[in-house]
């Protein structure tokens, strides 16, 4: 793997991180020994190197210590079913991931108890944020976790066939692999944030929504493309550029970043275009973009600053392009 040269980037917003960051690490360190995803000295080591908590406490920078464990819980959990499906060739088996995420399902939908280490903590954490979401809430995190699973069954299929996606198909599936649509729903239990359906599903609200995805999901991609071409992962928007395009590696890179930056411009732009809801949903709306904001720097400075995930601080990083 050739190195890179990194764009850096630079967001118009600003950088928070939650106060209750290390007892919330401190209550996730305890919860994945206690789920038993911990079996070994080097699983522990690299649980430390990689300091979930931190993510979620920079895209959740107000939420109480209890919410803030459970959506740290959260996203540890899917960093493990994705570690799963990288390291354990889960990802490339596209009936046995069907069955192991219809699992989950039943969990979500009907409460099922499923004995394994993911299907347990799983069960822990949907019981968690059901005492904390209303019916309707909990319908729509239910309908984000489907579209997530489904497209890690997209994912699977790609896999198992050596099939390397058009970048207008991984441009319309990454949104869901990433799993950040169930971040989002989230936003209400974690920092009390209450907006009506007709403000939630207003077309510029979703396209803030999908804008804060791409931006935190092609980051990410430039982040981790070295990790993921390694393990022969074509899932990434660096790497499906340059098959497609018969681009060098660092000019894929650049192309990736271009349209990075292309978001962060639409997402600014569209604030701006937001209309009034009336000054009680005005108030929650712009707490709820505040949430948006938060994902968007929590995904870099957590990259960069805090996990040892990606080993990007190994990468040059040039000036800016914003």
């Amino acid at each position: 793997m050739p190195t890179i040269i990194l764009p850096r980037i630079n967001y118009p917003f600003p950088s928070l991180i939650n106060q209750h960051v290390e007892a919330a690490h401190e209550q996730n360190l305890q919860w994945v020994q206690a789920s038993g995803f911990m079996n070994t000295t080097e699983a522990l080591t690299r649980f430390n190197r990689s300091r979930f908590a931190w993510l979620a406490a920079r895209a959740f920078p107000h939420a109480e210590l209890h919410e803030l464990c459970i959506i740290a819980n959260f996203n540890t959990w899917l960093f493990m079913l994705d570690d799963q499906c990288d390291e354990a060739q889960l990802g490339k088996k596209t009936v046995y991931l069907e069955s192991i995420t219809d699992g989950f399902m039943d969990i979500l939908k009907h409460n099922k108890q499923i004995d394994s280490v993911l299907g347990n903590s799983l069960s822990d954490i949907w019981r968690r944020m059901q005492q904390l979401g209303s019916s309707a809430w909990q319908q729509r995190f239910i309908r984000s976790m489907e579209e997530y699973f489904t497209s890690c069954h997209w994912e699977a299929g790609n896999r198992a066939v050596g099939a390397t996606p058009t970048v207008a198909e991984y441009v319309t599936m990454r949104p869901y692999t990433g799993a950040l649509f169930a971040d989002v729903e989230a936003i209400e239990i974690i920092e009390k944030v209450y907006l009506p359906a007709h403000v939630l599903q207003h077309f510029i609200v979703q396209r803030l929504v999908l804008a804060c995805n791409n931006i935190v999901c092609w980051s990410n991609d430039i982040f981790s493309c070295a990790k993921e071409a390694k393990q022969g992962d074509v899932h990434n928007l660096v790497l499906v550029l340059e098959h497609e395009r018969k681009l060098a590696l660092q000019d894929a890179v650049n192309e990736t970043a271009r349209m990075h930056d292309e978001e962060v411009k639409l997402f600014t732009a569209l604030e701006k275009l937001l209309p009034s809801f009336g000054a009680e949903a005005d108030k929650e709306l712009e707490r709820f973009i505040a949430v948006l904001r938060s994902w968007i720097t929590a995904n870099y400075d957590w990259s960069f600053h805090d996990t040892k995930r990606y080993q990007v601080q190994e990468v040059e990083v040039v000036s800016s392009r914003l």
